[in-house]
């Protein structure tokens, strides 16, 4: 039930050019060992304009990827270290960006929290 927001910063969408979503929830179900259709991902532009890193301007190459993974109950300790470096050099890989420049963040746990079609993840 990975459900995976992808935050892509460029300086414009026609620069981009993003793969389909299905590459990159392909590539994470193979991380997760998901069934089919189990990898659920959500990509979103933002515009470079929107973004800044403090006294640091950024060449196009250098603008970052934003990762956050909702898994009902996360890995924890070095499964969660592999797991991460593992989803960070999938989506580096999709993206054509370096993977010093993708950053993972994990949602609290879903279960209890999370309602599909009403029905909580328990």
């Amino acid at each position: 039930m990975p459900i995976v927001d992808i935050e892509w910063v460029g300086a414009s969408h026609a620069e981009l050019h993003p793969p389909p979503a299905a590459r990159l929830a392909d590539a994470l179900g193979q991380v997760f060992g998901s069934p089919a259709g189990k990898t659920w991902v959500r990509v979103r532009l933002l515009d470079s304009s929107a973004y800044a890193e403090n006294q640091a301007p950024l060449g196009s190459r250098e603008l970052p990827v934003f990762v956050t993974v909702l898994h009902a109950r996360p890995p924890t300790g070095e499964a969660l270290a592999l797991e991460a470096k593992a989803v960070t050099v999938a989506v580096a890989g999709c993206l054509a960006r370096p993977v010093e420049r993708v950053h993972v963040q994990y949602a609290p746990p879903a279960l209890g929290r999370q309602a599909f079609g009403g029905s909580l993840v328990r």
